[in-house]
């Protein structure tokens, strides 16, 4: 890609260090309108609905609005995290926020059948699946800011109007529901401080669920001025077998649908098998009027980390920032230098490692996207290829298939979070195989309750010991809810959830680990603990409970001593969550290390 440079004194274009005079510049413009909006709310016959933001200022922030057409799951979020982070490198102050269309308040309920895994935020939020690719590409944390459902956003209209906060008015969709909308990008604007906004609609274009989200992004346009947003459409180019070649036919007709809503894409990336050909995308782009130019082929990579170079070339980063006023020097501000590392070590790898997961949802990869992400991170960072095995734990229990056959050919296995009682025994017999054998062994969250179990039964001879969740009437309940947590009424009441400080016992493995660290900060979102009446009896036999909450007898990190197992490790978190391509999480990278050392 050539060197681009826009003059930072051409008509509406700045850097970022020169966003301060812009900014001003509109402060004085932003009073005037507050004025008139409180004039404005003054009289029932207006039909403006304004509800202002404490901070924000008209065009000191930008907005990137990234919605899909033919098909969901085109991978929104992957493109919207990979240009938002072509701009952070730029030294721009990105923020994504996903809205989705589903009334649920937050994902915490949702089948990982239907919506993949739950990804949970530091402050708590259990999110859709794209929080997590944000954090990961970014490498930022998020917080509930960053997430909004429809759910949210009719509850607190409802609240208001409860609270007489319309004054009698008639509430419809618009203009308060799209208003709530508007002033939730106006929010996390001014109190993120934001230079880009980048907004990913969920779903697809036609949607009745989303529908009040499209009508708020094109109200928005329309209030805060077409300079200031940048509208990018994705969509599919099939290509059915019986004809060998790429249709536009749908793509074409999920345009005229979003265009037909008032919203005229700038930029439109086609999703496809292999490199989308020029033919289709001039079709797509006569029927658009978008430039060919702007008509881009996001077709599969080997890796949704190689997105960001793809976007690169085709010039998206410099066409937005020109869109948006910014000045653009593809030399200038960059601190990629760790992901171009990441990057090489990604296509240098030499060998390969196959790491065995075993769970319930095998056949929805989804359900595990941030576990698959963390081992890609480790063992991208050890130049080894990741080959998963996906050991679906009921055929194991219903004496299908035995755990030797499963995991014979395994160099490592990893026990997921989960909940409920499909697949259990499955579980503690990869535990117990993994365990005798030397295999290394990670256990997340329910993986960690599974090994104590499992240490439990086998070692400590606690015939029956099982968990309350899954056996609530056996003598030997080693995990339970603790007292105070039964007292907490309502599915989801109970949880631990969000980020926790971990008290890590010196000189253990995971203070080695930790790089002698006695405390860390992990994410959680479990309900059930250690019984701690179990612990010292569990300890006496050779456990090691190396990590604890801070001042409570709740275990966090258990594990076996490096003169016994090679690496045998559980925790009550989940440290995929924190994972990122250029800050690989510690406890993956020793896990695959060892299942590296176990290969040589």
């Amino acid at each position: 890609m050539q060197n681009l440079q826009f003059n930072a004194a051409d008509s509406k274009q700045h850097s970022p260090s020169a966003l301060t005079e812009t900014r001003e510049q509109n402060v004085s413009e932003n009073k005037t309108q507050t004025a008139l909006r409180q004039s404005a709310n003054q009289t029932d016959d207006d039909e403006f609905f304004y509800d202002d933001v404490p901070g924000y200022i008209k065009g000191k922030t930008k907005f990137v609005f990234v919605m899909g057409t033919v098909i969901s799951g085109l991978g929104k979020g992957v493109f919207s995290s990979s240009l938002a982070k072509l701009l952070q490198d730029k030294g721009f102050c990105v923020e994504p926020l996903k809205m989705e269309g589903y009334l649920n308040i937050d994902s915490g309920t949702l089948n990982p059948y239907r919506h993949g895994e739950v990804f949970v935020l530091d402050d708590g939020l259990e999110t859709d699946m794209d929080l997590g690719t944000y954090e990961r590409v970014l490498c930022k944390n998020l917080n509930s800011q960053n997430y909004l459902t429809s759910g949210q956003i009719f509850l607190k209209v409802l609240t208001k109007e409860r609270e007489g906060g319309y004054l009698g008015k008639d509430i419809q969709v618009i203009p308060h529901i799209t208003g709530e909308i508007k002033k939730r990008f106006r929010e996390i604007a001014a109190q993120k401080n934001a230079d880009i906004v980048f907004v990913e609609v969920g779903g697809t274009v036609g949607d009745l669920e989303n529908s009040h989200y499209l009508e708020a992004i094109r109200e928005f346009a329309y209030e805060e001025g077409r300079e200031n947003c940048c509208f990018v459409s994705l969509t599919y180019a099939i290509k059915p077998n019986a004809l060998g070649e790429q249709k536009s036919k749908a793509a074409q007709h999920g345009i005229k649908k979003l265009m037909s809503l008032g919203i005229q894409p700038d930029v439109i990336a086609i999703r496809a098998d292999e490199p989308v050909g020029l033919k289709v995308r001039q079709k797509i782009s006569m029927n658009s009027n978008v430039p060919v130019e702007r008509v881009i082929s996001m077709h599969d990579v080997e890796s949704i980390y190689l997105i960001p170079k793809l976007l690169q070339d085709a010039g998206i980063d410099a066409y937005v920032c020109k869109q948006l006023g910014f000045s653009f020097n593809v030399n200038s501000n960059s601190n990629g230098h760790s992901w171009d590392q990441f990057l090489t070590n990604l296509t240098s790898r030499d060998g390969e490692i196959v790491i065995g997961i075993t769970g319930k949802y095998t056949q929805i990869r989804d359900a595990y996207a941030s576990v698959i992400h963390a081992l890609q991170h480790a063992a991208t960072v050890c130049h080894k290829k990741l080959k998963i095995k996906w050991i679906e734990t009921t055929e194991i229990e219903n004496g299908n298939r035995t755990v030797e056959e499963e995991l014979k050919d395994v160099t490592g296995i990893v026990v997921p979070g989960g909940f409920g009682t499909r697949g259990v025994e499955g579980k503690i017999a990869c535990v117990k195989f993994a365990r005798e054998n030397n295999l290394p062994y990670l256990g997340l969250c329910y993986g960690f309750q599974m090994a104590v179990v499992e240490y439990a039964r086998n070692v400590c001879k606690l015939l029956g010991a099982h968990t309350a969740e899954v056996a609530p009437n056996v003598t030997h309940k080693v995990i339970d809810i603790l007292p105070e947590q039964k007292k907490i009424e309502g599915l989801g009441g109970n949880m631990r959830l969000g980020g926790r400080d971990v008290e890590i016992k010196e000189n253990t493995r995971a203070y080695k680990l930790y790089n002698n660290q006695t405390s860390v900060r992990e994410r959680f979102r479990h309900r059930y603990e250690v019984d701690p009446k179990y612990v010292e009896t569990l300890e006496q036999h050779g456990l090691i409970f190396s990590g604890k909450a801070p001042n409570q007898p709740i275990m966090q990190i258990l594990e076996l001593p490096e003169s016994v197992h090679p690496f045998f490790i559980g925790v009550q978190y989940h440290p995929e969550f924190l994972s990122r391509p250029t800050a690989v999480h510690p406890l993956f990278k020793g896990f695959v290390e060892a299942c590296v050392a176990r290969n040589n």
